[in-house]
């Protein structure tokens, strides 16, 4: 009797936690499983994007428009050397020193100043047409000069002046006017090797005609008495010439301001009562 109620109650058991439905549950579930691998193999693999690394830019700074622009007008700014190349130089003319003084005073004098700064045509010699030479220049304007060399007898004085850019341009003129000033004494008035004092006594002790020099030392000399312009009745200014660097006198800033100052000191008053004569070579 035991054993059966034994079976019986192990059947019971059974029955009771294991449901049939559940087995085949199992089943169906693992059949799905088979199911969506095989599905899962039969499909292509989805390949993964990689994330591009990104990249980092350093700020800078920004440049000011004026900077800009001034750099671009720098480069944009003409040579002298161009301008010639496209042009061929002129000779100066009277008209041309003029508008170079009423330039340099403009806003800086008076309606009636600017009048007395005012040159007419006969202050000035006969301009050169860049066909000349020195000597044959001084021909043609000066046809009278044996006669003024020979009647000059002041010291500290010169009857003829002549305004370059440099020393090394005044003893080049010196040499090219041989052919012109004969035995006439020419004087050297400019700042390299000489000292103002030596100048000042060579002109106290001797009689010199010629005057050859840069418009600063002689503007000095003349503010210090040292040179007298009352016997002085040509004033020539090396107007086309240019150096090295294709510049004429009045293209360099130092020496167009110490001529200008020279012109105002007395040459332009002495032309205007006519005494002084001034030409352009």
């Amino acid at each position: 009797m035991s054993k059966n109620y034994f079976c019986c109650d192990f059947l019971l058991l059974k029955n009771f936690f294991f449901d049939p439905s559940d087995d085949e549950g199992v089943e169906k579930g693992s059949h799905n499983r088979t199911a969506t691998d095989q599905d899962a193999d039969s499909k292509p693999p989805v390949k993964t994007k990689r994330k591009q690394p990104t990249e980092c830019f350093l700020s800078q700074p920004e440049e000011n428009t004026e900077t800009t622009t001034i750099k671009a007008k720098r480069r944009k700014k003409k040579k002298i050397s161009d301008v010639l190349q496209k042009s061929a130089p002129k000779p100066g003319v009277p008209a041309d020193l003029q508008n170079l003084l009423s330039q340099h005073f403009a806003g800086n004098r008076s309606v009636i100043e600017m009048e007395e700064l005012k040159l007419s045509d006969s202050c000035f010699l006969p301009a050169n047409d860049l066909s000349h030479s020195f000597s044959s220049y001084l021909k043609e304007i000066c046809p009278k000069w044996a006669k003024l060399r020979r009647n000059h007898k002041e010291k500290k004085s010169v009857v003829m002046l002549v305004i370059c850019s440099s020393a090394l341009r005044s003893l080049e003129l010196i040499k090219s006017m041989t052919a012109f000033k004969g035995d006439c004494r020419v004087l050297k008035l400019f700042a390299k090797h000489i000292k103002i004092k030596e100048q000042m006594n060579i002109l106290e002790k001797g009689v010199f005609h010629i005057g050859v020099g840069t418009p600063g030392r002689v503007k000095a000399l003349v503010e210090q008495d040292g040179l007298c312009l009352s016997s002085t009745k040509y004033m020539i200014l090396d107007w086309n010439w240019r150096d090295q660097k294709l510049r004429r006198m009045m293209d360099i800033p130092e020496i167009k301001k110490e001529t200008i100052d020279l012109l105002e000191m007395s040459i332009i008053k002495l032309c205007r009562e006519g005494s002084v004569k001034l030409g352009l070579f």
